[in-house]
Parts: C-alpha cells; structure tokens; sequence
C-alpha cells in the first residue's frame, strides 16, 4: 500500500519486484479509504503473505509506543489519530510491515531503481507536499520519529517571492514554500498548467536547490533521487542542478557534484510505481 495525502495505490507483487493486481484511488475519508484498500486485498487472484505500507505522515514508528502505525498529527483533515497499520492488520490477519511513503520510495528504488548499490542516499518527493527519506549506511532513516524534510526552513526571497508559504504549521518552510498546493495559491493555478518559461520555475528551482544543499552538507548522500508530482516537470532537473553546484560554490570536492550533476540529481528510476514497489520491498522483509 502506497498511502498518499492524495490517492492510495495499492498492488501485489513479488520479491523479484513483479507487479501482479494494482488499483488506485483517491484518498477520501480514513473509513472510505482504507475500506476500499481492504477490498482489494480481500478480492486477490494471488495469495497474500505479508503487507507493506508506505504512509504520508506525520506517522508513529515506534514500536513501542501505544501509536505505532498511527498517522498523527497530519494537517489532511479527517485523518489525524489514525491507526491505519492496525486496521489493516486486523482485517487481513497478515504481518504488517510500515514506514514513511518516502523511505518505501527510496527502499524500492534501492532494490530495483536509481539507487542500486548505494548505501547512502536520499529520496525527495514534492507533490502535494513534501516528504524526504532514504537509507544511511544501507538502513533506512529512522530517528526520534523520522526525517521532515519538507519542513526546514530555506531563506524566503521576499524580494522575488511575496507569497507568505502555505504550511499550516510553519507557512514559509520549505513545503510551504514550493509543493503543489504553494504553487498554485502563488500564481493562482496549477504547476502543470504553466508554461516552462514561467517564473515560477526559477523560484521553484532555487528553493529545491536550497534544501538539497543543506542535506549534501549535512548527510552527504551518494545520489538525491527527486519524485512527486511536481518533478515530473524534466525541466526543473537542469535549473536545480545549476542552482545547488552554484550554492556550493566548490566547498564539496566530489567528481560525482563536479563533473557528473546529472547522475547525481535524478529522476526515480521505478517512475510512479517507486512507493508500490517500495511498499511491496518492505512486504518482503516481513514475510521473510
């Protein structure tokens, strides 16, 4: 299960990364939503072992904690205080294996995409909001809670930018500065429908550009892989390149930044299916 703040997907595959069923569908209501993912899984042509579940967040993964599996404390009305894992648990009677949408994302592409023999990297997605993961020394990125990339906080260029963010939580921060949703409360209509000379772009391109530098400094990943909805405009891959080599400005001596930006900012290999996939990935493990 891919649970996006937007649709669910939902698959079966196998551990060779072979999809077999897959549906989507909006994500409406905690009780419509995950009732229409339990029909799916009810109605299977293959047996069913094990279910993973990549989750949009906030989400509780500590074991130990009386809200593990839990999404918290989300701004998506309706859904905050839900215990998706143990719905779907309870329902199937199968072992459950959740974590980020993000880190499934990034554990599948891992396994079969743009991170293969890595095992330092980071996975962004900007789309309806933004979520960042990825793996660290070949684990996924686990903490206190989990990695809120999408909530750091990049210099706002009021001088180009009056737009005051768009995060519930933190207005300017970098999700509220550049996801979906900001993109078009700035211009007034949706990223897809502008054109790519369009200001928009530039802006879009240096506030990526901005938290990408951070984590380079910071984590110093092998590759940063960029997913979501919004980077499927290709022509924010070239700006944001240029735009992070000049905020570096020579300070990371690395040939993989120098001379090859191009293998070192990408696309997701796996495309859309990155999150099923990763979310299958995760399946895998806990059905040993």
């Amino acid at each position: 299960m891919e649970c996006g703040g937007t649709k669910f997907v939902c698959a079966t595959g196998d551990e060779t990364g072979r999809l077999f069923e897959r549906k989507e569908f909006p994500a409406t209501t905690p009780v419509e939503t995950i009732g229409r993912a339990l029909e799916f899984f009810g109605g299977l042509a293959h047996p069913l072992e094990a279910i993973g579940i990549g989750s949009f967040g906030p989400v509780d993964l500590d074991p130990a904690s009386p809200k593990f599996g839990y999404i918290t404390s989300t701004p998506k009305d309706g859904w905050r205080d839900t215990d998706l894992m143990g719905a779907v648990r309870r329902a199937t009677g199968r072992p459950v294996a959740f974590d980020t949408d993000v880190n499934a994302a990034a554990l599948g592409e891992a396994r079969w995409g743009a991170a293969q023999g890595l095992d330092t990297f980071l996975y962004l997605t900007i789309g309806t909001g933004v979520g960042g993961g990825g793996m660290a020394n070949s684990r996924l990125m686990h903490g206190l809670v989990h990695p809120e990339m999408g909530h750091i906080r990049v210099p706002h260029d009021w001088g180009a930018d009056g737009f005051a963010g768009g995060c519930p939580f933190h207005g300017d921060c970098l999700e509220g500065l550049v996801a979906g949703p900001a993109i078009e409360a700035r211009w007034g209509q949706r990223g897809e429908t502008l054109p790519p000379e369009h200001a928009a772009w530039d802006l879009e391109a240096h506030y990526i550009a901005l938290g990408l530098a951070t984590w380079i400094c910071t984590l110093s990943p092998r590759r940063i892989i960029l997913g979501g909805g919004v980077m499927r405009q290709a022509h924010l891959f070239p700006r944001i390149r240029k735009e992070a080599l000049a905020l570096l400005n020579g300070y990371i001596q690395a040939p993989e930044i120098l001379e090859r930006m191009e293998e070192y900012i990408v696309a997701p290999a796996l495309g859309g299916d990155a999150g099923v996939l990763g979310a299958i990935a995760l399946a895998v493990g806990e059905g040993g």
